[in-house]
């Protein structure tokens, strides 16, 4: 059997899940407004300069002392009654197609996420995949998290789960894919025979070049219920070519702008100095007017 990997954040979907469900949290009380303009500034962060392994790692604490007493039931029943809302319009619809091209091959189509089981799971079986790997938050007597790690599925933990899933089913891994964006997935990509990189940050771009690694660049985030089918790019190129002429046509349509603001600059100057040159002329033959005297309302020109 083959499989396909998938990390969820910056690949699947556009934002990270935690974030993504922040609003939901925020209305069911679990969550205050402060947390939740932290998370969404955490959000901007990560998308525009990528997280180090320290950032995640203390981003892990965070969300392990901020959960810590939640019933599990309850957050749950939050990511079931928001997920359409909530996700459908930020899944990719590059992921999207790829996922289906997977199952078209009859590989398996795995999600692999640091994101909680009661995250993942829901949105996996939205998207009609196979298995999801996840973090597992450990959960007491009464059913609340302990503020406790059971299995977090980050880093060099995410190729240990698809290795254990490999031997459950007999996954030829060698034989199989993974898609990630994120540096932090090297040992998710590693463990298979065709590591796809997606939205690399810098680190994780610069490997895949040494490594003659496929990136592919996904742009389009979708309802799935609105999705029209897109051709997955091809190679590298491709998607930077994407990439490439949509930031060129923002920069001719910003020089565009520029020019015209420019021109109606240029033109509000010259009227200003014919209407500057008429006074002066005016004034110039009031002047030379006989009885003209200056100042007060004798300067203004006779009847």
């Amino acid at each position: 059997m083959e499989a396909a990997f998938f990390d969820l954040d910056k690949t699947v979907i556009a934002k990270a899940s935690m974030v993504a469900f922040g609003r939901p949290f925020y209305r069911e009380g679990l969550i205050s407004r402060r947390l939740l303009v932290r998370a969404l500034w955490g959000q901007l962060v990560y998308m525009h300069l990528g997280a180090s392994e320290e950032k995640l790692a203390r981003m892990r604490e965070s969300v392990l002392a901020l959960t810590k007493g939640w019933e599990q039931a309850r957050m749950r029943g939050v990511v079931e009654e928001t997920l359409a809302d909530v996700v459908e319009p930020i899944i990719y619809a590059e992921a999207a197609e790829l996922i289906e091209h997977h199952r078209a091959n009859n590989q398996l189509v795995v999600i692999v996420s640091a994101s909680p089981a009661e995250i993942v799971e829901p949105l996996g079986r939205h998207l009609g995949v196979d298995r999801v790997i996840a973090s597992r938050a450990e959960v007491d007597g009464d059913g609340r998290y302990t503020g406790e790690m059971a299995f977090y599925s980050y880093g060099p933990y995410k190729a240990d789960g698809m290795r254990a899933l490999a031997a459950e089913l007999g996954i030829d891994l060698d034989a199989s894919y993974a898609y990630s964006d994120s540096a932090t997935d090297l040992p998710m990509l590693e463990v298979v025979g065709h590591p796809v990189v997606v939205n690399p940050d810098r680190v994780l771009a610069r490997v895949a070049k040494e490594r003659d690694w496929e990136v592919r660049q996904f742009v389009h985030p979708v309802r799935l219920r609105d999705r029209v089918p897109v051709p997955p790019a091809k190679h590298t190129a491709i998607g930077a070519a994407t990439v490439g002429a949509l930031a060129g046509g923002f920069v001719w349509l910003r020089l565009r702008r520029l020019e015209a603001a420019r021109r109606e600059a240029e033109a509000a100057a010259a009227a200003a100095a014919a209407a500057t040159r008429s006074a002066a002329s005016w004034l110039r033959r009031t002047r030379a007017r006989p009885g003209w005297r200056g100042g007060g309302a004798s300067s203004r020109p006779r009847a």
